[in-house]
């Protein structure tokens, strides 16, 4: 039985990586006032939220804001949201 070629392997060297790495900053926990604020805006927008549909129309500034009540509520909740992505 015939012996099989053996292949020709390549005689140049893979190129280096031309970049140096970057060690990322080692970051801790969230500071505890910051998971207060988060935690406090949403429920600061669920209490608006709620307050505007049992006594919304008994409140001065309230009963002006009209539909914007909705607005402000959601706006509390998801300011809150959106600090829980830099929370560590």
């Amino acid at each position: 039985m015939p012996k099989s070629k053996v292949r020709k392997k390549d005689s140049s060297t893979p190129v280096a990586d031309r970049r140096t790495p970057v060690k990322a900053k080692a970051v801790g926990p969230s500071h505890p006032i910051y998971v207060v604020v988060m935690l406090g805006m949403m429920v600061i927008g669920l209490l608006w939220l709620v307050v505007n549909y049992l006594a919304g129309d008994k409140i001065p500034f309230m009963a002006d804001l009209e539909a914007w009540n909705f607005a402000v509520g959601f706006a509390f909740m998801i300011v809150g949201l959106l600090m829980t992505m830099r929370w560590r």
